[in-house]
C-alpha cells in the first residue's frame, strides 16, 4: 500500500484530497496546524483505518517514521483575507514549508506535488493565461507574501528536480469552490452565498466588471490526481475555462437563493486581478483532463453545505 503525506490536509482542498486518496487505497498522513484548516473536514475519515493525523507547523523540521511515497504540499493561507492575515506564515510555509517538505520527499525518494496558484500571474496581461506566461507581479504589494511565496515554491521544486533528481509536480491552482470552504474566508462564492442566505447586502469589490473562472471541487481533485500519477514535472493550469464576471456571480447566486439582497460596491484591494481564465489546454492534452461540473450546478451543492452549516 502506497502511503501519502498530505501538508494542509485539514484545510478546503487537502481534505478532499485525503478523502480521494484513501478511496483510492492509499494510507494518508495529514499533516496541518490548524491555521486555517479545520479538524471538521476530517472528522468522516479521522478513525479510518488508514488515516492520520499530524497537528504541526511544517515551516519546522517534518519528521515521518516509515516509507513515504507521495508528499502532496497545501499548506499555505489562500484566500487573501487569510494571507493579508498571517503575512509573515503565508512567505514562511511558502518558503520553509516548501523546503521541508521537499527534504522529506528527497529522503523518502518520494513524489512531490506542489499546490501552486494562478496567482503566480499576477494582474496578467494576457488572456487566458498559459504555462508559459512569467506573469505580472507587484512583489512588494500585499498580495506579494501569496504570490511571491508560490513562486518560490514553484522554483525551488524545479531546483530540487534538476539538482536531487526529486520528482515534481506543479498544478497551478485557478479558482476553486465546494463543501469544507469555510464560510468567513474571504473569497466571492462563500462571501455572495452567505450574504444570499441571511439577506444582507451582497459585497462587490470594485465594479464587478472583473472576471474569474471558478472549478467545482470534485473536478479539481481529479485533475489533481491525475497530475500526481502523470509524468509531467512542468507546471500544469488547472480550471474551468467557463469565465465569467463577479457581477453575474453574484446575480446567479441571489437568484438560485431567491435572494432579495441588495448590492453594494467597495473599493478594489490594491493589485486584485481583472481578469483571470486558465489556459487547460495543456491539462486536456496531457492529462485528458477538463472540467464537467458546470458552474451552475458547482453553486447549487456548494449553496446546500452552506445552507446546511447555517441551520447547524
Amino acid at each position: 500500500m502506497d502511503t501519502a503525506v498530505v501538508t494542509g490536509g485539514a484545510g478546503f482542498i487537502g481534505s478532499h484530497l485525503c478523502h480521494k486518496l484513501l478511496n483510492e487505497g492509499f494510507k494518508v498522513i495529514c499533516i496541518d496546524n490548524l491555521i486555517t484548516g479545520d479538524l471538521k473536514n476530517i472528522d468522516k475519515i479521522k478513525e479510518h483505518n488508514n488515516f492520520s493525523f499530524i497537528n504541526h507547523d511544517v515551516t519546522k523540521f517534518i519528521s515521518v517514521e516509515g516509507k513515504v511515497n507521495f508528499i502532496l504540499h497545501f499548506a499555505s493561507p489562500a484566500s487573501p483575507s487569510d494571507y493579508l492575515e498571517f503575512p509573515i506564515q503565508t512567505l514562511k510555509v511558502g518558503s520553509l514549508g516548501t523546503h521541508n517538505a521537499l527534504g522529506l520527499a528527497k529522503e523518502k525518494k518520494a513524489r512531490f506535488l506542489l499546490a501552486s496558484t494562478s496567482e503566480v500571474y499576477g494582474d496578467p496581461q494576457i488572456h487566458p493565461q498559459s504555462e508559459d506566461y512569467w506573469g505580472h507581479v507587484n512583489p512588494i504589494g500585499p498580495r506579494g507574501v501569496y504570490d511571491e511565496a508560490k513562486r518560490f515554491a514553484e522554483a525551488l521544486s524545479m531546483a530540487y528536480h534538476r539538482h536531487h533528481k526529486v520528482e515534481t509536480r506543479i498544478a497551478r491552482i485557478f479558482n476553486t469552490f465546494g463543501p469544507n470552504m469555510r464560510s468567513d474566508d474571504g473569497r466571492a462564492i462563500p462571501n455572495f452565498i452567505i450574504q444570499s442566505l441571511n439577506s444582507q447586502p451582497i459585497t462587490i469589490y470594485g465594479d464587478g466588471k472583473q472576471t474569474r473562472s471558478f472549478c467545482y471541487i470534485s473536478d479539481m481533485i481529479d485533475g489533481l490526481f491525475k497530475l500526481l500519477m502523470s509524468d509531467i514535472n512542468s507546471p500544469v493550469n488547472l480550471g474551468s475555462a467557463e469565465e465569467i464576471t463577479i457581477s453575474e456571480l453574484a446575480n446567479e447566486i441571489m437568484q438560485l437563493n431567491n435572494s432579495l439582497s441588495e448590492i453594494v460596491f467597495k473599493k478594489l484591494p490594491e493589485n486584485d486581478p481583472k481578469v483571470r481564465k486558465p489556459d487547460i489546454t495543456k491539462a486536456k492534452r496531457e492529462l485528458k483532463w477538463e472540467p464537467k461540473v458546470s458552474l451552475k450546478e458547482g453553486l447549487n451543492k456548494t449553496i446546500e453545505y452552506f445552507n446546511y452549516l447555517n441551520q447547524s
